[in-house]
């Protein structure tokens, strides 16, 4: 893809660090509770992971094409690859300070002690000897290596290693730290007043010693490598893709490094011969502090139980019509009816399916399966479907990043018992988040439709914000059957004329869209966009808002992730304002208002203004028709539009500057506004 213009359009991949760093800045913020704040640096450091996994890997594959090729693309992997490392080192210099200045003492304050090796008492010592000897030594799987026989050395992607220096220059050797077996946390058994927990890393530390006694031991650093998470397979396969991506997932632990993460401490000399070993380049090489993974403290234990380190539980509301509901059918075909996650629980879903699966009127079912949990009540209902004789037809994403092995495995269980299961397609991935049921209600065909903006999976609901809305509206339920019969192969175009579909009609749609409130702004009409959505990359659509800005509409976007939209900027974007909400829940959901006259039109839906989204993807996007449920909707978009505690200003310099009260203005933090809105609105 060619570089964007820095003139007009942020880097993609520059600009999600910023939205990390707002992540960062939810760890230091003393809104949130000090255990959420602890899981905030967990969430940095996973998403990072992530971003060198996936993103880096993907610059540094730019970097093995032709010289001449780059150029002609406009191509700079390696210059981009220098400012990602620049950058990501300033943000772990602020990581490392929050967590030593900020969240050490805090824990500490609260009774909790996080302890390192040097400072174990005689019993400490004592407990760390007998808990690596009963529960910790029979993992361990140590490597020694002799740099003059030329050694290679395989490290696994995300785990963690202590690599062990000794006097004697030439002989290393690398030793796992089994988290996984033993987990990353562990309470020492004493009787003191404050809670003791130490790492299994200094467990592990302790024994070092013990387990090299003939060499003496001159330096101990961890470090981690990361993996390319890649698996490059849209250009190479072609037809139905489970089982090669089943026997391609391998590449999970063996791909290309893409950074590895060491203990700033360790001498350089050291790092060369790590690096040589590990046949990396300089830029590879990440310095962090003493411990890395901090995404293991998701699962940091609270000995205390003190409720006031977390979180208030928010118990999910009841949904006013179809909580006391025995026919599901029966309250849809009379009104759409509305879901809003994490707020409202997505059982209601579940037991859609499960009156489905049992209900001898209902005849087909079906689905798409983006991310499919484990084990859940709906695709328990899927099978029992099966059993009632209902035809199921499930279309599963096989190439669902991360989770590929379990998709295709559920692919293969409805396959067992009979449904008819589709698998991707080459270069495309089917993204919507949709599901249609067929129900013969006297001689008539009668068809509902549940449409959304997240996964169907009950875990993620209870922490994504998404919006979903249950309809038996004729238009749209036939369209989206049309869809269907598209991803079973038996027509080309779906032939919508309400819901947009990418890659047929979503980015016409929203071009007229825009076309018309140029237009207006041109005539002195109203003319306003408010979209609400992850991440904005495409460039004719910045573009055509660059146009739309300057034309005079006003325009006010609601981005979690990054954009590549540069606002604010005069004869440019002078007229677009965006703003960012990180807080509790993980914002997820799109909604796109335009004025349209003072008729507005409301849609929301499964895609991004993202290439990918509009043109290589199975996307749907719905209009909203319901007044009720617009205007609630609308109601919800205004409230985080408004959001002045956890909202951060998305400018040209990328300040991420929390939003400030106006005088006298009323706090709203929008994430609990909503639910108190909801709580009102379903009372």
């Amino acid at each position: 893809m060619p570089q964007p213009n820095e003139d007009r359009f942020r880097h993609r991949d520059l600009n999600w660090l910023s939205f990390n760093e707002r992540v960062l800045q939810e760890a230091t913020d003393k809104i949130n509770p000090l255990f959420e704040r602890m899981k905030f640096l967990a969430i940095f450091s996973s998403n990072l992971d992530e971003y060198f996994r996936v993103r880096v890997s993907q610059l540094r594959q730019m970097k093995r094409v032709k010289k001449s090729i780059r150029k002609k693309l406009a191509l700079r992997p390696s210059k981009i690859t220098k400012q990602i490392i620049e950058e990501v080192k300033q943000q772990q210099d602020r990581f490392g300070h929050i967590y030593k200045d900020e969240i050490l003492p805090e824990l500490e304050e609260n009774g909790i002690r996080i302890l390192d090796a040097n400072n174990y008492s005689e019993s400490h010592i004592k407990f760390a000897r007998t808990y690596f000897k009963e529960k910790v030594k029979k993992h361990l799987k140590p490597i020694l290596l002799d740099l003059e026989k030329g050694n290679e050395l395989f490290l696994e992607n995300s785990i963690l290693y202590f690599l062990v220096t000794f006097k004697e220059e030439n002989k290393l050797a690398v030793i796992n730290i089994p988290v996984e077996d033993c987990g990353r946390f562990i309470k020492m058994d004493d009787k003191e007043e404050i809670y003791n927990i130490t790492y299994l890393d200094e467990i592990v530390r302790c024994e070092l010693h013990n387990m090299f006694p003939s060499s003496e031991i001159s330096g101990i650093y961890e470090i981690k490598l990361s993996r390319d998470a890649e698996l490059y397979i849209d250009d190479i396969y072609e037809g139905v893709l489970a089982e090669k991506i089943y026997d391609s997932l391998k590449q999970r632990t063996d791909g290309q490094p893409t950074r590895l993460l060491y203990d700033a401490s360790m001498p350089k000399e050291v790092q060369k011969k790590i690096r040589k070993l590990l046949n990396l380049g300089k830029i590879d090489m990440m310095p962090g502090g003493q411990y890395h993974n901090f995404k293991d403290f998701f699962s940091f234990p609270d000995p205390t139980s003190n409720p006031d380190l977390h979180y208030k539980d928010l118990k999910p509301l009841s949904h006013k019509t179809l909580e006391k509901c025995d026919d599901y059918f029966s309250a849809i075909a009379e009104k759409d009816q509305s879901l809003h996650f994490p707020y409202m629980s997505f059982s209601y879903v579940e037991k859609f399916v499960e009156q489905a699966a049992t209900d001898p009127q209902v005849t087909d079912i079906s689905i798409s399966l983006y991310r499919v949990a484990d084990e859940s009540q709906l695709t328990t209902s899927l099978l029992k479907a099966l059993d009632n004789g209902k035809k199921v037809t499930v279309f599963v994403e096989a190439k669902a990043r991360f989770d590929e092995e379990n998709n295709i495995s559920w692919g293969r269980k409805f396959e067992e018992k009979g449904a008819n299961v589709i698998y991707s397609y080459p270069k495309v991935k089917v993204h919507s988040k949709i599901m249609l049921i067929c129900r013969e209600e006297g001689d008539e065909k009668m068809r509902y439709a549940y449409i959304g903006t997240g996964n169907f999976n009950a875990e993620t609901s209870k922490i994504y914000c998404d919006h979903a809305i249950f309809t038996a509206n004729k238009y749209l339920t036939k369209e989206l059957e049309r869809l269907f019969k598209v991803l079973e192969g038996e027509l080309i175009v779906p032939r919508e004329k309400n819901l947009l579909i990418s890659p047929f009609s979503t980015r016409q749609e929203f071009i007229k869209l825009i076309y018309t409130e140029i237009e207006n702004a041109r005539e002195g009409k109203k003319a306003k966009i408010t979209a609400k959505m992850n991440s904005l990359e495409d460039e004719d659509m910045i573009e055509l808002l660059y146009k739309a800005s300057n034309a005079g509409v006003e325009i006010r976007l609601l981005i979690r992730g990054f954009t590549c939209l540069i606002p604010g900027i005069k004869g440019m974007s002078e007229n677009i304002y965006i703003t960012s909400v990180v807080d509790r829940f993980l914002e997820h959901g799109r909604i796109y208002l335009f004025e349209n006259g003072g008729d507005e039109k409301m849609f929301y839906g499964s895609a991004d203004w993202m290439n990918r989204n509009l043109d290589r993807r199975i996307e749907v996007i719905s209009p909203v028709l319901d007044k009720d449920i617009k205007q609630e909707f609308k109601d919800i978009l205004e409230l985080q539009l408004k959001d002045n505690v956890k909202a951060r200003i998305q400018d040209a310099e990328e300040s991420n500057t929390y939003v400030k009260r106006k005088t006298g203005e009323k706090e709203i933090r929008s994430q609990y506004a909503i639910y108190e809105y909801l709580q009102k609105k379903h009372e």
